[in-house]
């Protein structure tokens, strides 16, 4: 190989023994586009041949080439997939591209080109990026969400779900981005921002499209406990607050010229006794209603006020209470006490009825509200000795809690609670309730780039679902129309394409003009992978039964309670709709962490991005994927500026070579080889299975790298290249290595004179016997120095150590006559004496 070009990262004096990382990558690129040893077979999992594992990472936006975070999730999930396959299980292993919706849209839009044109350009390039970077995925199974083969198959599971109540339509106040100009579901607002753009998030009312996530609201709870073994603590944790059970009552509070009484929903009705006003939000339909004629000119001018502001002002806790009394009043229910009714803007009008029973004891916004307009301040649990603060909101007995009907004084908060629940239910007053934060999915959104919403909207018949026969109903081209976000869907100037008949009676109709969230296409894709080709349905379910659900999903934190939490609500409908058998998709759930670098995130305003072509080109694919597995455990960010792509790449060129010093037949028996080095290749084969297993991947590039030291010195200093232990240790590197670096494991295996691939070759037999360590070395150190090791027996005991030590001449001379005040022993590995 001398006259190969110097290898990047590599010394010149070892060029004679380096192999050139271009040449390999483009060799074994095309063998294994030749071979497909990826994909599955779904006969082999349909018979009960192969037992089936499903590994699945979640699939990219077109909105350019591959980049770090692409690069680190797929290397991390790679291992886990090749290694199922040399496990003997047939693995699903698919690939697509998620290429509706915003981001694909917004990048389309900046580059001033079409949303098709410049989204399948990217798929390609992506394509190709994949490819090159040798991830086990099984290509004939790819597609796209918008390719009208699969968008025809989410527009009839959106009519499925209408059919089932699941998906309807109603006016109401949504969040509304500025920058997007679009609708968001509540799970796209992060701390008041728009989760694409970061633009600060508005309300407006609108008539808009839901699929009701709140009919399965309690099983997405319970079902957490089920996953809480094998998904992220953080991910669960995350969709446990989201959706936000809370139990409490809804209590009824009569209201002075109303005849119906306003009812609120409150978590503790055992403080109902200190609830001395009440407050609804200022643009909350309610407070129309509510408002006296002589209060309606200050309630108007309020809501000028209100409305400049963003809800996550609204609901900051550090500033002043602004609000406007009604002119109406309210009767406590326990206390019968009339207590007046405000419009203030830190209560949301989408919060429950849009009022609140206040009770500024108990709580810190009510305390300040009712300082700034001197209402009086009961409070209802005892604060703590030495309390110095204002509103408590603790636990502890109930105070100033009674009637001449009920008294609460004296009980513990859960207890106060039931009390009074039987006390309102027994009397017509309220009922107990259970409530969730988790509000209905809202779906639609005013954008180009979307399935189409397969719905006309006829005078006479009201909304009519596009009959499945007309399904894929395709989006109209648009090629030359200005797509930029206007506030309204750019369809509803496709004239042609709107203006429609109704299936129903044949007459003048409209097709609805919102395209959905791209969240519904990603929330049933992966039943789609096991039969993304099938012209007559969605999925077969046979396959999808067979094959799920998936066993291990690899993502990132960013989705926790937004693609996981949909895609679960998808899986139980199906489920209840007898399409699937299974209750949850993914029954195990891997959150990798972020690339970082320099100990912020990428950025180009930073100047600290990290471009993932030139690393591949500097270093090599192997050595890129090597880097980002033995970083860090897969959930911890890695750094790049704390990563060494050149040492991965040298450590590599290390392990080939070893490939060309084996002298050995194939098939050599290695029973007679070296036992010292045979013992370290059966433990690292063992370990790397538990290891993969509980996935930490980076130990398991770690112990593959001790056993090619192991092996190294083996041949330079110990049994020789000829040995049979040594074909087997580097046999073993190779299919190690296979899982993370898999170019340089097929060269490797050829050179050892094996027929591709090493990916399918399955996984190393391991001898039990030689997993038993026959001695291990204990250090004995007298005054903190060490003065001897001993050769003893694994299961040695303490006393027996102790006196072995002891009794050692280097240990005795150490001692020199000293007294022993104490023998520390930590068998079989450590004796400490102290003089």
């Amino acid at each position: 190989m001398s006259d190969q070009p110097k290898t990047p990262g590599t010394d010149h004096d070892e060029r004679e023994t380096s192999y050139d990382v271009t040449a390999v990558e483009s060799k074994w690129q095309r063998v294994l586009e030749e071979l497909q040893p990826f994909r599955a077979d779904d006969e082999a999992v349909l018979s009960g041949r192969k037992e089936k594992r499903y590994a699945l990472t979640m699939f990219p936006y077109p909105s350019g080439d591959l980049h770090m975070g692409h690069a680190e999730v797929t290397a991390l999930h790679d291992v886990i997939a090749r290694y199922w396959w040399q496990r003997g299980y047939e693995v699903l292993n698919p690939m697509g591209w998620d290429s509706f919706g915003l981001p694909a849209e917004n990048a389309a839009i900046r580059n001033d080109a079409h949303p098709a044109d410049y989204t399948y350009g990217n798929i390609d390039t992506q394509l190709e990026s994949f490819r090159r970077y040798g991830v086990s995925f099984d290509w004939s199974r790819r597609f796209n969400t918008s390719d009208p083969e699969y968008y025809r198959w989410t527009q009839w599971l959106f009519l499925r779900l209408h059919e089932k109540g699941l998906a309807y339509r109603k006016n109401s106040p949504v969040n509304w981005c500025p920058q997007d100009q679009t609708v968001l579901a509540n799970e796209q607002v992060v701390d008041g921002a728009c989760e694409r753009c970061g633009a600060e998030v508005t309300k407006r009312e609108l008539t808009q499209w839901y699929f009701r996530t709140t009919a399965y609201a309690q099983e997405l709870l319970d079902s957490l406990d089920d996953l809480q073994p094998t998904w992220s603590s953080k991910v669960v944790n995350a969709q446990r607050n989201w959706i936000g059970r809370s139990e409490g009552a809804h209590v009824d509070f009569v209201v002075e010229g109303r005849e119906e009484p306003l009812t609120v929903y409150t978590t503790r009705p055992d403080t109902l006794f200190g609830a001395t006003f009440m407050v609804v939000a200022a643009d909350a339909p309610l407070a129309a209603e509510l408002v006296t004629p002589e209060q309606q000119e200050a309630l108007d001018a309020y809501l000028v006020e209100v409305r400049k502001e963003t809800e996550i002002a609204r609901l900051a806790t550090d500033r002043p209470k602004t609000g406007v009394f009604l002119g109406v009043h309210a009767t406590n229910p326990l206390t019968g006490t009339r207590i007046p009714v405000y419009a203030a803007d830190y209560v949301l009008a989408d919060y429950g009825t849009g009022a609140i029973m206040a009770v500024p004891g108990q709580d810190q916004r009510d305390w300040e509200f009712a300082q700034v307009f001197d209402l009086p301040i009961i409070r209802t649990v005892q604060p703590p000795e030495g309390f110095d603060g204002e509103a408590y909101t603790g636990d502890g007995p109930a105070i100033n809690s009674a009637n001449d009907e009920i008294d609460l004084s004296g009980m513990g908060v859960d207890e106060a609670k039931r009390t009074a629940i039987t006390y309102l239910e027994g009397r017509g007053l309220g009922r107990g309730t259970v409530n969730y934060r988790l509000r209905d999915w809202l779906l639609s959104r005013q954008r180009y780039w979307g399935a189409p919403i397969p719905i006309v909207h006829c005078p006479e018949h009201g909304e009519v679902p596009v009959p499945e026969d007309q399904l894929p109903l395709l989006l109209p081209d648009l090629r030359g129309a200005d797509l930029k976000p206007k506030g309204t869907s750019p369809l509803g100037a496709a004239t042609d394409w709107v203006e429609t008949t109704c299936p129903t009676c044949g007459g003048p109709a409209r097709r609805d003009t919102d395209t959905m969230d791209t969240f519904v296409d990603s929330s049933w894709y992966f039943l789609r992978y096991v039969s993304p080709h099938d012209e007559t349905q969605a999925f077969d379910t046979r396959l999808a039964n067979a094959w799920g659900p998936i066993d291990l999903y690899v993502g990132g934190d960013e989705h926790a309670v937004l693609h996981l939490l949909y895609a679960r609500f998808f899986t139980k409908a199906l489920r209840d709709m007898g399409l699937v058998a299974w209750d949850e998709p993914f029954s195990a759930y891997l959150s990798q962490g972020k690339v970082i670098n320099g100990g912020r995130k990428m950025s180009k305003s930073l100047g600290n991005g990290v471009n993932l072509g030139e690393q591949l080109e500097l270093f090599g694919v192997d050595a890129v994927r090597l880097t980002l597995v033995f970083a860090s455990p897969p959930e911890d960010n890695i750094d790049w500026a704390d990563v060494s792509p050149a040492g991965a790449l040298k450590f590599l060129q290390r392990a080939w070579r070893l490939s060309g010093d084996v002298t050995s037949a194939p098939g050599t028996d290695p029973a007679d080889g070296d036992r010292a080095l045979r013992q370290v290749t059966h433990r690292t084969v063992r370990d790397a299975e538990s290891l993969v297993e509980s996935h930490r991947f980076n130990v398991v590039v770690a112990r593959t790298m001790e056993l090619v030291n192991a092996t190294r010195k083996a041949i330079d200093s110990g049994p020789g290249a000829a040995d049979p232990a040594v074909r087997e240790a580097v046999e073993a590197v190779a299919v190690l290595l296979s899982l993370v670096a898999p170019y340089v494991a097929e060269e490797m295996w050829e050179r050892l004179g094996h027929e591709p691939s090493v990916a399918r070759a399955g996984w190393p037999t391991v001898e039990e016997s030689l997993l038993v360590q026959e001695s291990v070395t204990a250090v004995v150190q007298v005054r903190g120095k060490v003065r001897a090791r001993l050769e003893v027996a694994p299961d040695i005991s303490e006393a027996d150590l102790e006196a072995a030590a002891l009794a050692d001449e280097a240990v005795q001379r150490a001692l020199e006559g000293a007294e022993v005040r104490k023998v520390v022993v930590r068998a079989p590995k450590l004796v400490n004496i102290v003089v």
